[in-house]
């Protein structure tokens, strides 16, 4: 799954992230494929005036391609990271373009809470609690959220719980 819980002494800390599918060296094996798919039917041509007519279409398409996939890259620089005391439960969460959003709240009134339908994604998955409603892991698959929220009610009620 990914996220991943730790504990330091008497904190809890959880990191969400989303999936990364193709690691750079796939990406790398990928494009070269690919170009060497679309570049195979030049070698019919070559040397004559359509080799050159076709050649800058086909290396826009392959461009347009490593676009496509550099940018669906950086878009998945998501980070959500929950630190939970005692005290007080915060929620960051790092967007691809380096801003950063904030909540936090007392652990003892947070409530989570799973919507199984009418929500934007399958089992949208919020915690609730001082000023506002967050939602959590909306990049996670719909099981992934489910087995997220017991694990987020079992971090609370332990937080909740008198040491």
């Amino acid at each position: 799954m990914p996220y991943q819980w730790s504990q330091d002494n008497h904190e809890k800390r959880l990191s969400l992230w989303p999936y990364r599918s193709l690691p750079p060296r796939g990406f790398v094996i990928f494009i070269a494929v690919t170009a060497s798919f679309f570049l195979l039917p030049l070698l019919a041509v070559l040397g004559t005036f359509v080799f050159w007519a076709l050649l800058p279409f086909l290396l826009a398409a392959v461009g347009a391609i490593w676009w496509a996939l550099q940018r669906n890259n950086r878009d998945r620089e998501i980070l959500e990271e929950m630190h939970l005391t005692s005290d007080e439960i915060t929620l960051s969460r790092h967007e691809p373009g380096g801003e950063t959003r904030h909540w936090t709240a007392n652990p003892y009134w947070v409530r989570v809470n799973c919507q199984p339908e009418g929500g934007p994604v399958e089992n949208y998955l919020t915690l609730e609690g001082g000023p506002r409603r967050v939602e959590i892991g909306a990049f996670l698959g719909p099981d992934e959220r489910l087995a997220l929220k017991d694990e987020l009610e079992r971090a609370l009620a332990e937080a909740r719980s008198p040491a």
